[in-house]
């Protein structure tokens, strides 16, 4: 089912971006304008060196779901700040002679694969999903669909046996249940007929859903007890849960058929790679 996906999804949200949003969705073009200003539009200059938009772009990537932590009418001048104390550090550590160290080309090497995995990522991943697909993966999660039964019955609450005794010989002679309720039930539902809408399992007290799954439709129980009183109760109708339908859940289904496309696609490329782990510290 779709909630078993959902851990797996994140995995591979915060895998593809690093933190940032999912295909599709990279805000920082819409949020900063990108397609107006143009992603070399220098935006700032620190010791000669340029700051541009697609920078800026970046840095909203990397900052993921932290920068709605802050107000969105703040997030430009924030991501602007960072960017220049970043670069003014950056230039602080290459007068120092850090970017010559090992440690440094290691650290390289890292975030390049980083940034070259995300936009290889992007551009293979980024090709629209088919309704045929979408539609597939619908039938896939919901066919062995298993939800609770739905129950519609209304209610008499009454403060006792007797009373409900009393009322359930009413019935019995032909009262209709509703006039009934309106008349008597102390419940919240009385002027409503004693109507309670459709539920299902858990929803109710045990004892008052145990009378009603075992009623048949149109009939009518004995006193019940619950912790609320004494019920008179009766079945509406009974139906089968259904599962929710295509439209409720397109967002989740596409998300799941990105899901597999990724995984389809590093299993693929891993094939195709002479790969060695080496048993080292174990």
């Amino acid at each position: 089912m779709l909630k078993n996906d959902l851990k797996r999804q994140n995995g591979f949200r915060k895998f593809l971006l690093g933190g940032a949003v999912a295909f599709g969705m990279l805000s920082a073009p819409a949020v900063f304008a990108q397609e107006i200003l143009g992603p070399d539009v220098v935006i700032a200059v620190v010791g000669g060196e340029n700051i541009t938009q697609a920078e800026l772009s970046y840095a909203l990537e990397d900052m993921g779901e932290e920068i709605t932590q802050i107000p969105v009418n703040e997030r430009r001048d924030f991501l602007v700040q960072m960017l220049v104390d970043m670069k003014v550090m950056a230039q602080a550590a290459r007068k120092a002679g850090m970017a010559d160290t090992t440690t440094f080309a290691s650290r390289k090497t890292y975030l390049e694969d980083r940034a070259l995995r995300r936009a290889y990522l992007q551009d293979v991943m980024a090709t629209e999903v088919s309704q045929d697909e979408l539609k597939a993966a619908y039938d896939d999660a919901f066919k062995n669909f298993e939800g609770k039964d739905m129950f519609r019955a209304r209610h008499i609450l009454l403060a006792s046996e007797d009373d409900a005794k009393l009322v359930v010989v009413e019935l019995d002679n032909g009262r209709d249940f509703a006039e009934v309720a309106k008349e008597k039930s102390t419940g919240p539902s009385g002027p409503q007929g004693g109507d309670l809408g459709y539920f299902s399992e858990g929803d109710m007290v045990p004892e008052f859903f145990e009378a009603t799954r075992a009623l048949e439709v149109g009939a009518h129980s004995g006193p019940v007890q619950s912790q609320f009183g004494w019920h008179v109760i009766k079945l509406e109708d009974r139906r089968p849960s259904t599962p929710p339908t295509f439209e409720q859940v397109l967002p989740q289904i596409r998300q799941r058929v990105m899901v597999g496309k990724f995984e389809k696609l590093v299993e693929d490329l891993k094939a195709g790679s002479n790969i060695q782990i080496m048993n080292v510290g174990n």
